[in-house]
């Protein structure tokens, strides 16, 4: 594994200066899974990711550019060389779209632009074949956090639903999918809504862009925010045999990035990570999961 001892922080700074980019009034906006900083000056948005997503983010910029070049309301990275190997770390930098106050882009808005991306051809890129928990494994069993029998616990759970997901019958078939489509990937810009975060961005069922706004009742969605969804989208998952798999491995998938932070020594992930497992064993889905 690559290890740097320049903070993400630090390596946002050196690769603005690489890009000649203004670094002046830098300004967190999210540390997660990646982190975020605002470049006030320069209308645009640094996202600091770990090495080992190289290829990944590599596709993004590219699938991207392909997007926007048809027509696809998306966040667009600027016209830069990019990504850049910074110290360990791969950074990005994207167009910046201020928010307003008010509530962010509803599940209908996600709902109309999956359409319109499931509608697409296959883009002239690389992109693997979608494969559930693909990341989430070697996490899990590299953990210093977890114990063992939390740990045997998920990647146990993770040998049933993928069992289960291999043998589903998906209709709306194979092509073109985001990977990590829900609501939260979504951002206003004036009055329309795009679509961000494209790392996991594969050929696969399209069942599984729409899974993950159903699953997101672990975090209050409404049955009628489900239904303006799908009406969005042209089609209802929610008597689909399947769409229970698709939600289970998504809630697991979820654990990834708090593991992670909890290896690292946050206590406030390490806190959640624990109400997420004690509600899964437990089958527990009316208890609601903190977002971040």
């Amino acid at each position: 594994m690559t290890t740097t001892s320049l903070t993400p922080h630090g390596a946002a700074l050196r690769a603005c200066t690489v890009w000649g980019l203004s670094a002046r009034g830098i300004s967190p906006l999210r540390t997660h899974a990646t982190s975020v900083y605002l470049l006030p000056q320069a209308g645009a948005v640094v996202r600091v990711s770990r090495a080992e997503q190289r290829a990944s983010i590599q596709r993004a910029i590219a699938l991207t550019r392909w997007l926007a070049g048809h027509g696809l309301e998306i966040t667009e990275p600027l016209d830069v060389s990019q990504p850049l190997d910074v110290h360990g770390y791969v950074i990005t930098v994207w167009q910046h779209y201020p928010q307003p106050d008010g509530p962010p882009p509803g599940p209908e808005h996600l709902g109309h632009l999956l359409r319109r991306l499931h509608q697409l051809p296959e883009p002239p890129i690389d992109l693997p074949a979608y494969r559930p928990h693909l990341a989430l494994r070697p996490v899990v069993e590299s953990s210093t956090t977890l114990t063992p029998s939390d740990r045997e616990w998920i990647l146990g759970r993770s040998d049933e639903l993928l069992d289960a997901y291999a043998h589903l019958d998906f209709s709306l078939g194979q092509g073109l999918i985001h990977g990590d489509a829900y609501p939260g990937n979504t951002l206003w810009d004036r009055s329309a809504a795009r679509l961000g975060d494209w790392d996991e961005a594969a050929i696969g069922p399209r069942e599984t862009d729409l899974a993950n706004t159903f699953q997101g009742v672990r975090f209050g969605r409404t049955t009628d925010q489900l239904r303006a969804f799908s009406d969005a989208y042209g089609y209802d998952l929610t008597d689909w045999p399947g769409l229970s798999v698709l939600t289970e491995l998504r809630d697991l998938h979820t654990l990834g990035s708090f593991i992670r932070r909890a290896d690292l020594g946050d206590l406030e992930a390490t806190a959640q990570l624990d109400f997420r497992l004690e509600t899964l064993k437990h089958g527990d889905r009316t208890k609601s999961w903190a977002i971040h």
